[in-house]
């Protein structure tokens, strides 16, 4: 795999991002390429974590208006940039990528790290390969705040959701800012733009965020199965699962339905909605971390 790496300079002009990077290395089962996995942990090293989870095509900056709250509200935020993304390390063959890879990567970060008492707080792909790690090492998540986000398994994708992945295969221009823009139903300044865009000097670091829509498990898709699998987890657990999709995303509109009765977690939780569009982060980021501080601290 040839490995690509933002270069620092491309996020220097980022005014409003006050977090000190960390930079954990993996490796590849596969072939044993190393990569470099960017993450935030701010906050008291021995409490409750909050792991904060991003989508595509955007990285951890999405959560910066967010890891003041909850850490002043004395819990520890750990924010990682999924390879392809962010400051993390990116791979130029959208060949290279694969959700299974995803979750493996992000395994063997966070079990690097030893991260416990984890209580997931995610969106969009934050949702598809958060949800999969909780399925996958149950015992170190408390538990999950999800918004915007799903674990399909096979089925019809939403006309939004489709018109997406044909403009992520098909356009011959791939503007991240203006796309995470459109996205966050509100006017995102020059700088917020420019901030989304920072990891992205030129279109050969894009092939993550290129691919990712083909890899969600509508339809026939290869990750159904492992989908199941997962779903199997869920359908038995019991810890708190809070559900606060927005108003605003044609995409998840309606999807903590798949979640609410199905999972034994989501009884006697304060489910609610909240108001913007798919980048709720942007829009209601006060009303997501009084939603992750109910589940934290219960």
């Amino acid at each position: 795999m040839k490995v690509l790496r933002t270069p620092d300079a491309a996020f220097a002009g980022i005014a409003d991002f006050p977090f000190a990077p960390h930079y954990l290395e993996i490796t590849d089962p596969d072939d044993g390429t190393r990569l470099r996995v960017h993450y935030l942990d701010e906050g008291p090293r021995d409490a409750p974590v909050v792991l904060m989870m991003h989508g595509e095509p955007s990285w951890c900056y999405l959560y910066r208006k967010m890891i003041a709250p909850v850490v002043a509200a004395g819990f520890r935020v750990v924010a990682p940039d999924l390879i392809g993304f962010g400051k993390s390390d990116k791979l130029s063959r959208k060949a290279d990528y694969s959700y299974a890879r995803h979750v493996g990567w992000m395994r063997q970060w966070a079990e690097a790290l030893d991260l416990t008492r984890m209580t997931l707080a995610c969106q969009d792909w934050g949702s598809l390969i958060g949800l999969r790690l909780v399925a996958e090492m149950p015992d170190r998540f408390a538990g999950v705040v999800l918004s915007n986000g799903g674990l399909p398994e096979g089925g019809t994708p939403p006309r939004a959701f489709a018109i997406w992945r044909a403009f992520s295969k098909w356009s011959p221009v791939f503007p991240i800012g203006r796309i995470v823009n459109a996205g966050a139903k509100r006017a995102l300044s020059p700088a917020e733009i420019a901030a989304y865009d920072a990891p992205f000097p030129d279109s050969s670091y894009k092939a993550g965020a290129r691919i990712f829509p083909s890899f969600v498990p509508f339809e026939n898709n290869v990750a159904v199965p492992d989908q199941k699998r997962a779903w199997q987890v869920f359908e038995q657990w019991d810890k708190p699962f809070l559900c606060c999709f927005s108003d605003g995303d044609p995409v998840t509109r309606g999807g903590e339905a798949r979640f609410i009765g199905r999972v034994p977690g989501t009884k006697g939780q304060p489910h609610c909605t909240l108001k913007g569009g798919h980048f709720i982060q942007e829009n209601d980021p006060q009303g997501f971390v009084d939603c992750i501080l109910k589940v934290v601290r219960a």
